[in-house]
């Protein structure tokens, strides 16, 4: 297996069509992956795995500014994790993963990520934290509850998880 890990400024146009079928794929099924997710997957960087010549794996790293208590956290924010189908348990997710959180202890605060229930295993044996204070939403309207989301972190700095956790505005899933 190869990793690659890129801007989204040097996808390609086949690229960018390549990516967006495997996560359309790898999200069919209760999960769909709308435009908006597609759009909160770009403008950061990109981690591919690829096995012979395949794109079999993704997880994106862009930044985001959370709010925990009185900090403001440079946060890399974790979107579209993905393995194939054919690939899955094949120790893809966790080489990706790695690469993630090498991005994320290399630059950023706190790096955070919104896990599926089936997503939150690989999670929680990586060392990841679910963060059990509550949510909230900066939106247009002020802060609001937030939903219901396994919200999890990988601190690089010391972080209080049972505390208020406010993540910036963006359309679509605030989390």
């Amino acid at each position: 297996m190869e990793l690659r890990t890129l801007p989204t400024a040097d996808l390609t146009p086949a690229g960018r069509r390549e990516l967006r079928a495997l996560l359309d794929d790898a999200f069919a099924g209760d999960e769909h992956f709308s435009d908006e997710d597609w759009g909160h997957a770009l403008g950061g960087v990109h981690v591919l795995a690829r096995r012979d010549g395949e794109l079999v794996g993704h997880a994106a790293v862009v930044g985001r500014q959370l709010l925990a208590g009185d900090r403001t956290l440079r946060t890399g924010y974790v979107e579209a994790v993905a393995v194939a189908a054919h690939a899955r348990r094949q120790g893809i997710a966790g080489a990706v993963m790695a690469e993630v959180e090498r991005l994320v202890r290399g630059g950023f605060e706190l790096g955070a990520l919104a896990a599926s229930e089936d997503g939150a295993a690989l999670y929680d044996a990586r060392g990841w934290t679910r963060w059990t204070g509550p949510l909230r939403c900066l939106t247009p309207d002020g802060v609001v509850d937030g939903d219901d989301s396994w919200v999890y972190v990988l601190p690089v700095e010391p972080v209080d998880a049972t505390g208020v956790l406010v993540c910036d505005w963006r359309r679509g899933s605030l989390w």
